[in-house]
């Protein structure tokens, strides 16, 4: 008499058993439908599995902390203010000549103060977690909470970014790269015919960068505190210049080649150029664009008057959940040399 080993297949939700070494007859492969699922099979399936414990985000990309300073604290307010001051003396700057015979009263020096108001405006967002559902998060070992605290920094983060490269139109505000105020131009066309760096030489992109750093330091006097040290442009062109080598038989890329021989790290400034997705179609007729200025606090800046944080938090009981409120207060960006920031479309 053989003997019977705890071996066999699952039919139509029934464990049939057969003999060791040989399957059952007419046996079926390993499935699982409803009966299977109502005695207990699926408990065994899901034990087997192998559970990953990590937690997939939505991709996105935030740069905004990179390209303008953020002055933090201020309160709840309505505007941020900003003075500046202007210098005259009569005659203009060759006007304080004394000389014999000449007139006998001194050029006087005015001065003219003025102010200027830039909009602040609230970000609010609320969080609601139901009272089962945070029992069930809790069995699996995540916060639910946590999960959408992140959310809420994620949107937060959205909306500073597009607060800081092209304002919040609802509010009547503008950014770093669509400021009325700034100097546009186009660059111009290289010996292909085309303004488009993806069709230039390295010689005549550099060209189009040391020829906005120049103008943009000529427009500011050549004060060399305002001296250009930063480039914004779109991912695309950035990857060309960061992969294209400057000859075939070079080992140089054309970003190497810019960072080395460009106007502003000639005159002793430094200069960055970075990528950003916001620069893809910001200038006139949806043309690549270019934005040149000086990232430093006194030229241009914006402020966090209140930082996100939570301000209420209670239950709910009509709805049995907890709802918490956060809020911040912010500035639009706050261009305070506007012949500084310029733009030079169709790269």
């Amino acid at each position: 008499m053989e003997k019977f080993q705890n071996v066999g297949t699952f039919d139509a939700g029934v464990f049939t058993p057969g003999l060791a070494g040989a399957p059952a007859p007419g046996s079926a492969p390993l499935t699982m439908d409803a009966a299977g699922i109502a005695s207990g099979g699926a408990f065994l399936v899901s034990e087997l599995e192998k559970r990953d414990t990590l937690l997939r985000k939505p991709l996105d990309n935030f740069t905004y902390p990179r390209d303008i300073n953020i002055n933090t604290g201020g309160g709840w307010v309505d505007y941020v203010s900003a003075q500046s001051i202007a210098y005259g003396i009569t005659g203009g700057s060759g006007g304080g000549l004394v000389h014999a015979g000449g007139a006998n009263g001194l050029p006087m020096v005015s001065a003219s103060v003025e102010k200027g108001l830039y909009k602040a405006h609230v970000f609010a967002a609320g969080l609601r977690v139901m009272f089962v559902e945070m029992q069930k998060a809790a069995q699996i070992g995540r916060s639910l909470d946590q999960m959408l605290t992140d959310g809420l920094r994620k949107a937060y983060d959205k909306h500073m970014d597009q607060n800081v490269y092209t304002g919040i139109e609802e509010y009547g505000t503008t950014g770093l790269l669509n400021d009325p105020d700034a100097t546009e131009t186009a660059v111009s066309a290289g010996s292909s015919g085309s303004t488009q760096w993806a069709k230039k030489s390295p010689d005549e992109i550099l060209a189009d960068v040391n020829a906005a750093l120049t103008a943009n330091w000529a427009a500011a006097e050549y004060d060399e505190t305002a001296l250009p040290n930063h480039i914004l442009i779109p991912y695309e062109q950035y990857t060309d210049i960061l992969t294209r080598k400057v000859t075939e038989l070079a080992t140089e890329t054309i970003l190497d080649f810019l960072m080395k021989n460009n106007a502003a790290v000639k005159n002793g400034g430094s200069l960055y150029i970075g990528p950003t997705r916001w620069c893809r179609g910001a200038g006139t007729g949806g043309a690549d664009r270019m934005a040149v200025y000086v990232n430093n606090s006194r030229f241009v800046s914006m402020d966090e008057l209140v930082p996100l944080g939570r301000v209420m938090s209670g239950p709910n009981v009509a709805n049995v959940c907890y709802d918490t409120a956060y809020m911040a207060n912010i500035s639009q960006v706050q261009l305070l040399y506007p012949q500084t920031l310029a733009y030079y479309d169709g790269i």
